[in-house]
């Protein structure tokens, strides 16, 4: 239980720092707004690595289902502890964006006039809509974000992993390769905040693109499933 507890502490956290760079920097009279992608890759590589170092020491800070997925495949987590693990990530997302729109609630009124900028805020949406392109996006990106975890915390431990090379990592893979998606590579990072959009009160929004929401999941667990089997493979 105190594991999961910090799961869901530690991507709340996640998403609320995360989700809160894209709205500073996209909604109107933000004091960042125009900050760009370099602000928002790194805001997203730093809310990782807080997020690490508050759950790290209790649950291991996977803070993301389909790393928790990865490591079970992989042999190095326990599949009975799964399910508990999802749940609290996907719950710590949910929590995260509502706090994200009650920070930023007088921002997302002044920007009520532009709806594809308020759902970014909140999830991912294809630069261009592509679905199976977009779905090999996310597989690539997420294949290499759980296969260098798994090699990097290969002697450590992944309990004992260092937060700053996952903080690199996320920040290498949002410059390089999260252009045409936004990266996701994590269901509570992107379903749980549309999840949000979908039911908070907010001025002018439009629909949630569920007709994409399946490929920021998708894409994930097959990236890290092919990550593991990698792993297995080489180590």
């Amino acid at each position: 239980m105190q594991e999961c507890i910090f799961e869901f502490i530690g991507t709340l956290v996640l998403v609320l720092l995360g989700d809160g760079v894209c709205a500073a920097t996209s909604l109107n009279h933000c004091k960042a707004k125009g900050g760009g992608w370099v602000v928002i890759a790194m805001g997203w590589g730093f809310a990782v690595m807080t997020g690490v170092l508050i759950a790290g020491p209790v649950s291991g800070a996977h803070l993301n289902p389909v790393v928790t997925l990865g490591l079970a495949l992989a042999g190095l987590f326990p599949w009975a502890s799964v399910a508990g693990y999802v749940v609290a990530q996907m719950l710590g997302g949910f929590v995260g964006a509502i706090l994200v729109w009650l920070f930023y609630k007088d921002h997302y009124k002044a920007t009520q006039d532009q709806p594809d900028t308020i759902l970014g805020t909140f999830c991912t949406m294809p630069a261009i809509k592509n679905p199976w392109r977009n779905f090999l996006s996310e597989v690539i990106a997420t294949w290499l974000l759980v296969f260098a975890i798994l090699a990097i915390g290969k002697d450590a431990g992944f309990g004992g992993l260092s937060p700053f090379p996952v903080t690199c990592i996320i920040i290498s893979i949002g410059m390089s390769l999260g252009a045409t998606t936004g990266y996701a590579m994590n269901p509570a990072r992107d379903l749980s905040p549309r999840c949000a959009h979908a039911i908070l009160p907010i001025a002018g929004k439009r629909d949630s693109g569920w007709w994409y929401s399946w490929i920021p999941v998708a894409g994930p667990a097959a990236g890290a499933a092919l990550a593991a089997g990698l792993y297995l493979l080489v180590f």
